[in-house]
């Protein structure tokens, strides 16, 4: 008998239905990744499974004494309770005698008395235990909660976001589950806390079924997926990156097979318009099957289609975006950033990577000059234009429409030099009428996620910075988003906990290492592994056959030995980026001359004059940007 069947299941909150005569049937000890479209209904999927809503047909249906436990994707918002506390919970009413047993008898092993109020607390709680015979219950919760690294008596209102969830799985697991359910557990933790909850997920012994949109995390976990697709569910016995494969094939299958029903069906709809003596001799079998292609087709639901992404082109930045030396800043501490160099030219994009709270968003403003570090110098590039991705989507207005935020009171964006209409722009990013008047408070976090995109890619940028762009976004609006990053001529500053999303758009990734050591590497998060496995394994020399990090911009800039320069070349130094600045900006005013559509209407000599001039300063700009590295050292 099958763990956990679902029978003939049908559910709708609105038309179309979001899930119709389902049917799964689920086994013990296996890991089930929910993949699908944002909205396709995975979520409801688990909240009925969990027992949370009620299918309007069908029944679900778990073995005798199967206990069932979920994750939650939203962390709740807590009063003056202790992580202990919070775990506890995971033992239903009781968890509060459990939870008071434990405290007094702390408070008792330290030599205290009780007093008379404690002391009826204590022996209520010591009563309630003996009845539901789980003395061990305090013992039990510690131990898992020493086993997750959590402090029992931390506030759970201070702990981080990684913590919470930390805390959040404990008290799932203290109810022994048989079948954990997990929804989006990767949300807005680090990369540590990811790999700690994926390396914790590998040893449970119980049933998982969980929706992520981390494709390291499912791929690693998942031995079975099912998809959510157009109220359907689909089977797939495989690990993820076989189901990409086999999905793309069955997608090709469906098409050719629609494409041949829908010739047949206008061929018979020829037949049946036919005179009336064909009409007369017609064939009432064939009237019949006519009706049920009818039918057929009228209940099909075409796959929902892909986002169509679009960057504004910007007038280039200079070559130049930021330089810096040697910067460090705290706030009153230890420094997040210690002695830290890197410079970022035009068209680089990089990866920033540290657990929560360590300085990421720190450097960010360094670097955009937003913030200005305690020591070291920032050096910032000319013409730059910057559209900033939030992770916490400040941008939008909650109380307004998907299309109030996007439009700013008007009908008609500018993209690209090319008028659209707020409405068909916000259908590229996927947003049916309806949606697009629906106030922001009330969209999911895919769709807010997807309207912040819509909102800054309506503007103009040469330098994209992004944090944490891919949470809630399904997988085929992160592949889309990967490839219209792929062709972005512009700079990126991505901040991010995706590890694929962070190996497929950065060519170098700043670590935070800790205690305010901050290097950067060649590569994506998976170059950066191997940049530093090789140099632990140098230093130890366990591992031999790997290579040590490839000289980066930091290391360049922080082991040479700096040297003096002369006072003719240190007046040369100190006149350059003046001279940079006034070219770059000669160099914009062409660009944008010979990028008018009447340039190519005007005299001929003027042409050329103007061809022969942007070649001149592109030359002068490349001397004086590696005159400047030289004399920088």
């Amino acid at each position: 008998m099958a763990l956990l069947s679902l029978n003939n299941l049908t559910f709708t909150y609105a038309h179309p239905v979001l899930l119709k005569d389902v049917t799964l049937h689920i086994e013990r000890g296996e890991r089930i990744g929910l993949v699908g479209r944002n909205g396709a209904g995975k979520s409801t999927l688990l909240k009925i499974i969990n027992r949370e809503l009620n299918p309007d047909d069908g029944s679900v249906d778990v073995g005798p004494e199967i206990v069932v436990a979920k994750l939650d994707q939203e962390v709740p918002e807590t009063q003056n309770l202790s992580a202990f506390q919070m775990a506890a919970e995971g033992f239903g009413p009781i968890g509060v005698a459990v939870a008071d047993y434990r405290r007094l008898n702390i408070a008792m092993a330290d030599g205290s008395l009780l007093s008379d109020a404690d002391q009826k607390v204590y022996d209520r709680a010591s009563e309630r235990l003996a009845d539901a015979e789980l003395w061990d219950g305090s013992d039990r919760l510690e131990g898992l909660l020493n086993e997750m690294q959590l402090p029992p008596d931390a506030d759970f209102n201070d702990l981080s976001a990684g913590m919470k969830r930390r805390v959040l799985l404990a008290r799932a697991m203290i109810q022994r589950p048989d079948i954990l359910l997990l929804d989006e557990p990767t949300n807005h933790l680090d990369i540590t806390s990811i790999i700690w909850l994926q390396n914790y997920l590998n040893r449970f012994a119980g049933t998982l079924i969980f929706i992520t949109h981390d494709r390291v995390f499912l791929q690693d976990i998942a031995n079975r997926i099912v998809e959510v697709d157009r109220g359907r569910l689909f089977d797939w016995t495989c690990d993820y990156t076989t189901f990409l494969k086999r999905r793309d094939d069955l997608l090709a299958a469906e098409e050719v097979a629609q494409a041949h029903f829908d010739r047949k069906l206008a061929e018979e709809e020829v037949w049946i318009r036919k005179g009336i003596k064909a009409r007369r001799t017609r064939n009432e079998g064939r009237v019949r099957a006519l009706k049920k292609m009818r039918q057929e087709r009228s209940e099909r639901r075409q796959k929902v289609g892909s986002a169509k992404l679009q960057l504004q082109d910007a007038d280039r930045s200079g070559r130049l975006v930021a330089k810096i030396r040697n910067i460090t800043h705290s706030f009153g501490g230890p420094p997040l950033i210690d002695d830290f160099s890197t410079t970022i030219f035009r068209g680089d994009r990089i990866g920033i990577i540290g657990p929560n709270g360590i300085g990421k968003s720190t450097i960010l403003k360094i670097m955009l000059g937003e913030l200005q570090p305690e020591a070291g110098t920032v050096q910032m590039g000319t013409n730059m234009s910057v559209a900033y991705f939030d992770q916490l989507r400040g941008q939008l207005d909650p109380s307004k429409s998907a299309r109030e935020n996007v439009s700013d009171g008007t009908d008609e964006l500018i993209i690209n030099g090319q008028k659209r209409h707020v409405m068909g722009y916000l259908q590229d990013f996927l947003f049916e009428p309806d949606r697009a008047h629906t106030r922001v408070g009330f969209l999911s976090g895919g769709e807010r996620n997807r309207l912040l995109l819509a909102k800054m890619f309506s503007k103009p940028a040469n330098v994209m910075v992004l944090d944490e762009p891919t949470n809630d976004l399904d997988a085929e609006t992160l592949d889309l988003l990967e490839e219209t990053l792929a062709e972005y001529p512009g700079t990126i500053l991505l901040v991010s906990h995706d590890r694929a999303f962070l190996n497929n758009v950065v060519t170098s990734t700043i670590v935070f290492e800790g205690n305010g050591v901050v290097n950067e590497f060649d590569g994506g998060y998976d170059d950066w592994l191997r940049q530093k496995k090789g140099s632990d394994g140098a230093k130890s020399g366990n591992s031999p056959e790997l290579k040590t990090p490839s000289t980066t911009k930091t290391n360049l800039a922080t082991t040479a030995n700096p040297k003096k320069l002369s006072y003719k070349d240190q007046r040369e130094l100190d006149e350059l980026p003046a001279l940079i600045e006034q070219l770059e900006t000669r160099q914009a005013e062409l660009n944008k001359q010979m990028a008018s559509p009447d340039f190519y209407k005007a005299d001929k000599d003027m042409i050329l004059a103007v061809q022969k001039e942007s070649e001149t300063i592109n030359r002068k700009l490349e001397r004086c940007l590696e005159r400047w590295e030289e004399l920088e050292g």
